[in-house]
């Protein structure tokens, strides 16, 4: 399930964040008058948990008259980060700004992250738009946004659109969403129709693979991608001996991919590098595309 959080409850949650004993105090080569207001705004400001560490940097010269930059580290036990703020030299204010480079486009940056190299697709391989969706077999928004895209949308924009899915399982909640992934791969592996087909059964039947209960999950998931190699006139050893082998390594990597072109949860769409997040509507999804479509010089499809 999406989840658009604030920054705020990205920060908190990001950070690994949990009730603890407070953190003891930072040494910082500021004053420590300076320190201790800085903390206890940014610590309100961001509602930060008593086990997240502030770690005040030492002012130094920015471009922004009357200002100085100062580094401010959110700690926790897991993890660092570092936060750009203004400080102005009376130290009655502090600023954070958000600085952009308009030197280059910030979808083509997010699509040159994205490798879609012998990845099963869906429409015209020469197609201007290229939909990219981190999705999770076993997520039920997943399967409503599946839903949207095909048949309907694909429909639409087919010859005009190119749609890949890339792996992004959310293990935690999801049990059988990695093994589901792996055999799609290995279908996917040998036949790009055979991986869709298998993606289109997963999708409409999430229940009745749940019904199968704990110890029978993976093997429905297995009995289903065997259908789909016999179906697709597979190398059915070659497909069999995948399945077995449960090699995770693809989905692990296209998990911390995801990660950095900034997936939190699943569905989430680049639509040419535009990021759209959930199960959104056909129409959102309807003006992105046409939108990108335009951008690229492509006429939309009319609509009725």
């Amino acid at each position: 399930m999406i989840l658009r959080r604030a920054f705020v409850v990205l920060l908190v949650i990001c950070l690994g964040c949990s009730a603890q004993s407070p953190p003891p105090p930072t040494s910082s080569s500021a004053p420590s008058d300076i320190v201790r207001a800085v903390e206890r705004r940014v610590r309100a400001q961001y509602s930060l948990s008593p086990d997240v560490k502030v770690i005040v940097g030492t002012p130094r010269s920015s471009e922004f008259a009357n200002y100085d930059a100062l580094t401010v580290t959110f700690a926790s036990p897991t993890k660092k980060q570092d936060y750009e703020f203004l400080l102005s030299r009376d130290h009655k204010t502090l600023m954070r700004i958000s600085k952009f480079d308009l030197s280059s486009d910030p979808y083509v940056e997010i699509m040159k992250k994205i490798d879609i190299s012998g990845r099963p697709t869906r429409g015209n391989k020469d197609a201007k738009v290229t939909v990219v969706n981190y999705d999770d077999f076993e997520c039920p928004f997943c399967s409503r946004m599946h839903t949207t895209l095909f048949p309907g949308l694909f429909k639409e924009y087919g010859d005009r659109v190119l749609f890949i899915y890339k792996d992004y399982p959310l293990e935690e909640i999801h049990p059988w969403a990695v093994h589901a992934a792996v055999n799609a791969n290995c279908l996917g592996a040998q036949n790009g129709d055979a991986y869709w087909d298998y993606a289109d059964t997963l999708h409409s039947n999430q229940d009745a693979i749940k019904a199968k209960g704990r110890d029978g999950w993976n093997a429905e998931l297995d009995r289903l991608a065997s259908a789909q190699g016999q179906r697709h006139n597979l190398d059915v050893p070659r497909l069999q001996a995948c399945v077995k082998a449960q090699d995770e390594k693809e989905v692990r990597a296209s998990m911390r991919e995801g990660d950095t072109v900034g997936v939190e949860a699943t569905p989430t769409m680049f639509v040419n590098g535009q990021k759209l997040d959930g199960a959104v509507p056909a129409e959102e999804v309807r003006l992105a595309l046409d939108q990108a479509l335009k951008d690229a010089g492509v006429a939309p499809p009319e609509h009725r």
